[in-house]
């Protein structure tokens, strides 16, 4: 069972943690979408309904892999003037209590209005590279299809190096449906953007 940070704090760092400071903050539960909205961090951090989530600090491979992906559909975008292409920490609102920030998140230049400086309302293709761990993976797996899902969002790519896989779920009435999942020899595609394709092994070994 892990230890309370208290008493982990004591141990390791010989002190208290700042609790005078954490105390100025909302109890878990009890954030407001402003408050949540006033924090300025240098990382991702995701709310849910009074909550805050705070994913791993992303680890090189992770890095390396969503670069890779972004830098091929940033070209393909932009070779086509199609919108945006832009990476996290961005938040992007599912609902209104709801605030995610993917690994890349594409806005089609019709939708451009949606396209706040604060947030972005939504968009239309969203990229997840799988984080290593049971929570970040329950996390991409599943916590986040269904919240891109109830956002509408046409298009969810999820890049899983763990199973050198690549699943691109696109919407079929209002739910996902599976367009494909791609192994190590298969090349994605995007259903969205007609032409836009990715070859798996690249992706992976860009980690190299």
């Amino acid at each position: 069972m892990p230890k309370p940070v208290r008493e982990t704090a004591v141990q390791i760092y010989g002190g208290e943690p700042t609790w005078d400071i954490a105390q100025l903050f909302p109890l878990q539960g009890a954030w407001s979408v402003s408050e949540y909205m006033a924090l300025r961090p240098s990382r991702v951090v995701e709310y849910i309904n009074g909550q805050l989530e705070i994913p791993n600090v992303p680890t090189p491979i992770h890095q390396r892999i969503l670069l890779f992906i972004y830098d091929l559909l940033s070209s393909f975008i932009k070779a086509n003037k199609l919108g945006e292409v832009l990476v996290a920490p961005l938040r992007m609102q599912i609902s209104e209590n709801k605030y995610r920030e993917p690994d890349i998140v594409f806005m089609h230049k019709d939708h451009a209005e949606r396209r706040g400086e604060e947030f972005w309302v939504g968009a239309d293709l969203v990229v997840e590279v799988v984080s290593p761990g049971e929570q970040d993976r329950k996390r991409d797996l599943i916590d986040k299809r269904k919240d891109y899902d109830e956002a509408q969002i046409p298009e969810y790519w999820i890049v899983d190096y763990q199973e050198k896989r690549i699943t691109v779920l696109t919407l079929e009435g209002k739910h996902y449906t599976v367009h494909g999942e791609f192994g190590e020899n298969d090349v994605a595609d995007s259903k969205l953007l007609a032409g836009f394709e990715v070859k798996v092994k690249e992706v992976f070994d860009a980690v190299k």
